[in-house]
């Protein structure tokens, strides 16, 4: 186990925005967050044993027969009462905090800016250069300037204090999410975290337990679920072109190495030192959101299972031997995390989920995005369709055709600032139209952890040598009854 007291404080990206290709503070003395991120970080790697003092902390490692996994899965009993179909409070404005301006928070606030009654009030990261640079930006966009908190790790408690914000976002290395969530609903705040949104069970449980009792609501800022392809695909599968849905696919395919040993990229090892605790799939959520909405999870459906599979971990020690010189510090680092993990997800239905990780290995981009039914099939990268009974031939076709079936926010939007092919701006503009108008979000806190489940799960299925790990069923029981979500209809007005 890779010591991991020389992480980095929060700062950096949770997503490569400057990578991706567009798809068609005032703290002192040691808080329990940094005890949590020197002490017991290496415990998830150990066994994902639950750090937190919440609600739930079965040792989903320990679960290796079916039985097992049930009972790992069990849902605690109920603290608060269900944040499904809570509407915000109607505002006219609204203010927001980021917490971590390193490559995604630093990219994302041009968006925030960009955004009709929108306004940034506060600014947190330990990197005092990285906060100066986005208040400019603030100020450069005719906006007060923003209260910055650069005092260290926990100088984010601080910007949650505040009494004049309404959401807080959070864009910082994965370790430091779930405690930031918890301290944006603790004192009162929206919350909106890029992912995964935790890294155990016991955390999950805990977040939606606080969403609940707080009546926050606490977001996986899945940018994905807003492409165009996603959304049109979305709309078509809900509109039942594809027939009876059977199977879908996505992934996190992205050759990283490049960035992960670049000494400028991230701020600090963080996201290659995950490398070394973990086996199974580190970032499930841009595969696994999109392909959750198309077959309505957590909204008719549900996800119970999940079995994977990892290869022997080779790619970061094979580009380090060729590209990193002999004394660098990642000569001691140990790698464990599978170079590509392949895992199935069988939802109530009966449906199968295919989710696949890899960013170790050389490979073009790809997030798979795929959906058969039926009555056909649509797979993306590249983009192609067969559907009957318009298509005879047993030939892919253009998925071009199919364009009347865009997203109102895609057509409203056709030609949206930001990277990622303009799904940020989208999945930012509609989550600031819901505040603002007062409406449910497109997702909530059910959504989030049920797309951050296989971080843990799929470490656990392949420790045991592929059985299956039960996804407990977040929304206790209320996943049978439909309802909207990302296929939203046009707000009046």
């Amino acid at each position: 186990m890779h010591d991991d007291t020389s992480l980095p404080q929060p700062d950096g990206s949770a997503d490569e925005a400057a990578t991706e290709p567009s798809p068609g503070q005032g703290g002192s003395g040691v808080s329990r967050r940094a005890m949590m991120r020197n002490a017991g970080i290496a415990g998830v790697g150990l066994g994902l044993a639950g750090l937190t003092g919440g609600t739930a902390h079965a040792n989903p490692a320990a679960a290796t027969t079916p039985a097992q996994a049930a009972a790992a899965a069990e849902a605690p009993p109920r603290k608060g009462r269900t944040m499904i179909g809570v509407p915000f409070e109607k505002r006219s404005t609204v203010r927001v905090g980021i917490v971590g301006l390193g490559n995604r928070g630093g990219s994302m606030i041009d968006l925030f800016l960009a955004l009709p009654q929108v306004k940034v009030v506060a600014l947190c990261d330990p990197v005092k250069e990285k906060a100066a640079a986005a208040a400019k930006k603030v100020t450069d966009a005719g906006q007060p300037a923003p209260a910055t908190y650069t005092k260290g790790p926990d100088d984010y408690e601080n910007l949650c204090q505040r009494s004049d914000l309404d959401f807080v976002y959070v864009a910082t290395p994965w370790e430091s999410h779930f405690e930031m969530a918890k301290a944006a609903m603790l004192n009162g705040k929206h919350v909106g975290v890029e992912c995964p949104i935790a890294l155990e069970l016991g955390q999950l449980w805990e977040l939606v337990d606080l969403s609940e009792r707080t009546r926050k609501h606490c977001m996986q800022l899945e940018n994905c679920c807003y492409g165009k392809n996603e959304m049109r695909v979305l709309r078509m599968a809900h509109a039942g072109l594809f027939g009876e849905l059977l199977h879908g696919a996505g992934a996190y395919n992205h050759d990283l190495r490049g960035l992960m040993f670049d000494p400028d990229y991230y701020e600090g090892p963080w996201r290659r030192l995950w490398h070394t605790r973990l086996l199974g799939d580190l970032y499930p959520n841009h595969g696994f959101g999109p392909v959750g909405n198309y077959m309505d999870v957590n909204r008719g459906d549900r996800v119970t299972h999940i079995s994977s599979f990892g290869t022997p971990a080779l790619g970061l020690a094979e580009y380090r031997k060729e590209h990193m010189p002999p004394g660098d510090p990642s000569w001691k680092e140990t790698y464990i995390e599978s170079d590509r993990t392949i895992s199935l997800v069988q939802t109530e239905k009966g449906r199968v989920i295919r989710l696949e990780h890899d960013v170790s290995t050389p490979h073009p981009y790809s997030r798979i995005n795929s959906l058969g039914g039926t009555r056909g099939v649509f797979e993306d990268y590249p983009e192609r369709i067969y559907l009957e009974p318009t298509h005879t031939d047993d030939q892919w076709h253009d998925f071009g055709e199919y364009a009347e079936w865009d997203h109102w926010l895609w057509k409203e939007h056709s030609n949206p600032p930001g990277g990622h092919g303009g799904m940020d701006y989208i999945m930012l503009f509609r989550l600031m139209q819901c505040m603002q108008l007062g409406l449910v979000p497109d997702f909530d806190v059910y959504d989030a952890v049920t797309w951050t489940a296989p971080v843990p799960l799929s470490h656990a299925s392949i420790k045991a040598k592929g059985a299956p790990q039960a996804i407990p069923d977040f929304t206790r029981g209320l996943w049978k009854k439909a309802r909207p979500g990302v296929d939203s209809e046009k707000p009046e007005g």
